[in-house]
């Protein structure tokens, strides 16, 4: 039985692995080539059926729909990571000093993070972004400050089960700082239940900014992104079903491989 479990997780693992590295890769790519121009319009290739010339097709104004795709997916893929990289920080920091010290400081960030979890996530970033303006910066510090209650509490709830563990009370009678014990005696033991929650935050965060940005307040033209292209492509549904189908399946592709990657890491811990 152990080898079938152990096989299981290294299936997900390595099926993860292969969707997200290719939708990095893809990613990465983009920033710097793209088979066409993302912003150019040619009036005589409208809608054009996937070809080996285009191979996603074209949309409604001639451009190539694989090359926004490209650079659609590496726009979404940045912004979560900094959404991920921003909640995080500032997750690990304010659950590790809540969950270690408890006290006062804990009851005020425990109540703020209520509140903050009292109202759905996607509504409260659009709150923010309404009042920021719009933009990726802008995107990212909506949702980046929307994620932090999350990691808060998975941190704070490892901390407060290491604080008194055995290895924690030997290196405060061997007086070691406050701070090291937080960062390197009890920190690097919590990562295996962070990580995946990273991997889901950061899933959230692509489907957080594709829906953002299908609503018109994410990523501004002329700037490819994979949500703007579905909103702008539901128009042709019946005429030009490609023009949807390239990036809504892209968008299931990436937060498909991430969760098979984080089921992988959960399995395998």
């Amino acid at each position: 039985m152990k080898k079938k479990s152990n096989g299981k997780w290294n299936q997900y693992l390595i099926a993860g692995l292969i969707m997200t590295g290719l939708a990095v890769l893809l990613g990465i790519i983009g920033f710097f080539w793209t088979p066409y121009s993302t912003t150019a319009m040619s009036a005589t290739e409208k809608f054009m059926a996937p070809s080996w010339k285009h191979w996603f097709g074209t949309d409604n104004f001639g451009r190539d729909i694989f090359s926004r795709v490209m650079k659609g997916m590496g726009t979404t893929i940045v912004i979560a990571a900094f959404v991920v990289l921003f909640s995080g920080i500032i997750g690990i920091l304010l659950g590790a000093v809540t969950g270690y010290f408890g006290g006062i400081l804990d009851e005020i960030v425990m109540r703020i993070t209520d509140a903050v979890n009292g109202f759905p996530s996607i509504l409260l970033a659009l709150v923010m972004i309404s009042l920021l303006g719009k933009g990726r910066q802008n995107v990212i510090l909506a949702l980046g400050i929307v994620f932090v209650p999350s990691y808060v509490r998975i941190v704070r709830g490892e901390f407060i089960r290491l604080r008194d563990a055995d290895y924690i009370s030997r290196a405060r009678l061997m007086g070691v700082g406050k701070l090291r014990i937080l960062f390197v005696h009890i920190l690097p033991n919590i990562f295996s239940v962070f990580w995946v929650s990273v991997m889901i935050g950061f899933n959230n965060a692509i489907l957080a900014e594709s829906g953002m940005s299908y609503l018109g307040i994410g990523v501004q033209p002329p700037d490819a992104s994979l949500g703007k292209m579905l909103s702008d492509a539901q128009s042709y549904l019946q005429t030009a079903p490609w023009y949807a189908l390239a990036p809504g399946l892209t968008i299931v592709w990436i937060v498909l491989g991430f969760s098979l990657f984080s089921e992988g890491i959960r399995r395998r811990t």
